[in-house]
């Protein structure tokens, strides 16, 4: 029996919501199994991955036609309602009549035969509520659709009809500039993320969304079925770009509408695709001109190890894949191992370092002269680690699988970085369902793991020595926080320098400190 894209989509959003698994690791194993065409695969990622990024809006346009309590639907049948739902409202590649039918055809496939008279009925009604009309202004009958240059782009042109799908990387747009909070004698205190006081390399203030090269796009609706925008900018922000209502509460409070904003469209939108060239084979140019024979375009970043490609690609396609001239890592990530100034023969301690990206970039500035203890609390996560290096060609990394205490290994080491655990805010956009599945309860927890691991990586470090503490977080007490309440308990430390990832600047966001131990 040959198996359609949308039953794929069906599947995997059955099992992500089942918390089986994240939807990126779950798409590959589904596909991996699936006869589909390469455009199938593509439309099999771009629903999966959309559903459950927009499924607070999804959810805002289809209850006014569903007269029964939410738990009253059968879950499975709610990953109907939101992929057809999906499909009228963000993808106008896609006939209306067709994304109604062939996800009412569905039903007997994910069995719910019985339903799907319900889920026609409702999906009839959706498609006569979305109109083909967009707007660049928010309101009650629009909904965030995704972000539209205003010059020609080469991340969007020639794409026809497709070109107007919501959810295509913007990355041209962003410019280079890496954007940074802080300085070396002057730590910001909370990350202002307009981009005031931010600088690029070439010393102009960093052009965030919305600044004059281009605008959001919304689509426009039959009737009201949001939040005003005026008279309730937390709800509005919620149900329009999909984000759940506590999170809306605390975004709205710090940065402002117009912040979260352009925090919601660059969330919505598939990550851009960056590599982080391997030092130890190639240059980054020389690496450029393999690209270019097989006509494959990428723009150099500011870190210069960094790549970043215009249209995406099947990562083991790409030439060099198997000799490792390359690894996946966005540009805020490269950033962190840079930050700890390590040198040629130094002993350094990864105390989170699965899956490996910071871990091999270490080696790959150390120059493969060195020693890293790469620790990490899962058995599996840790062989990722050592089969990225493996790729890679990198030497003198020891894994170590720590206790469940986390309590590190002994000795003293010339360096450390401690990437640990946090709540994700600041790559929303690569973990979709990060937005539905983290509570506002759990910052607690999150923040004392923080603290512990810092003061346990900074306790392995020589006197004069460095470490390095980051996140991919966004919130100010899982960073800064974190930091200074380290610093105030462990005098020996100082910090010396920080920055923080501004999303869509040009890449995720994220933090990192370092900090050094008193001689």
């Amino acid at each position: 029996m040959t198996i359609t894209a949308r039953q794929v989509a069906a599947d995997v959003l059955n099992r992500s919501r089942s918390r089986d698994g994240f939807a990126a690791e779950l798409i590959d194993d589904v596909l991996s199994k699936a006869s589909l065409t390469a455009q199938d695969r593509r439309f099999v990622t771009q629903l999966v991955f959309g559903v459950i990024r927009r499924s607070g809006t999804l959810d805002a346009i289809l209850k006014p036609f569903i007269h029964l309590p939410f738990h009253a639907v059968q879950p499975r049948v709610w990953d109907l309602l939101r992929l057809g739902a999906f499909q009228l409202t963000f993808l106008t590649h896609v006939p209306k009549h067709a994304a109604v039918n062939e996800t009412v055809e569905l039903a007997p496939y994910v069995g719910a035969l019985k339903a799907k008279g319900f889920v026609n009925g409702v999906l009839r009604r959706v498609s006569e509520l979305v109109t083909d009309d967009f707007t660049d202004k928010p309101g009650a009958d629009a909904v965030a659709f995704g972000w539209e240059p205003t010059f020609p782009s080469p991340f969007f042109s020639g794409r026809g009809e497709q070109a107007r799908d919501a959810g295509l990387s913007p990355p041209s747009f962003l410019g280079k500039g890496a954007g940074g909070l802080g300085s070396e004698n002057n730590p910001s205190q909370t990350p202002p993320l307009n981009g005031e006081g931010l600088k690029t390399v070439d010393g102009s203030r960093p052009c965030f969304l919305g600044e004059g090269l281009g605008r959001g796009s919304y689509r426009r609706l039959a009737r009201p079925v949001l939040p005003d925008p005026v008279a309730d900018p937390t709800g509005y922000f919620a149900a329009a770009f999909s984000f759940p209502q506590w999170l809306a509460n605390r975004w709205i409070e710090r940065y402002g509408p117009a912040e979260c904003t352009r925090l919601g469209f660059w969330f919505n939108a598939p990550p851009p695709l960056w590599i982080r060239v391997n030092k130890l084979n190639a240059s980054r140019e020389s690496y450029r001109v393999q690209l270019a024979g097989q006509t494959i375009e990428a723009e150099p970043g500011t870190h210069p190890q960094s790549l970043l490609f215009p249209e995406h690609h099947a990562i083991r396609d790409l030439p060099g894949f198997a000799a490792g001239d390359f690894a996946v890592q966005d540009h805020s990530s490269m950033l962190v191992a840079s930050a700890l100034g390590v040198k040629s023969g130094m002993r350094v301690l990864d105390a989170c370092a699965a899956p490996g990206g910071k871990t091999t970039h270490l080696m790959e500035l150390m120059d493969n002269r060195g020693h890293i203890t790469a620790c990490d609390i899962e058995a599996k996560r840790l062989q990722t680690v050592t089969t990225l290096c493996q790729r890679l060609g990198i030497q003198g990394v020891e894994t170590v699988l720590l206790k469940e205490d986390g309590e590190l290994p002994p000795g003293l080491f010339d360096a450390a970085l401690v990437d640990v655990p946090c709540s994700n805010t600041g790559v929303l956009g690569r973990r979709p369902e990060v937005r539905w599945r983290l509570k506002p309860n759990e910052f607690e927890h999150l923040i004392r793991l923080q603290t512990r691991l810092l003061i346990l990586a900074a306790e392995r470090v020589k006197p004069g020595g460095a470490v390095v503490y980051s996140t991919c977080s966004i919130e100010p007490d899982e960073n800064e926080g974190v930091v200074r309440a380290v610093c105030r308990g462990m005098r020996s430390l100082a910090l010396e320098a920080e920055h923080t990832s501004v999303p869509g600047r040009p890449s995720d966001g994220g933090y990192w400190a370092r900090l050094r131990k008193a001689k």
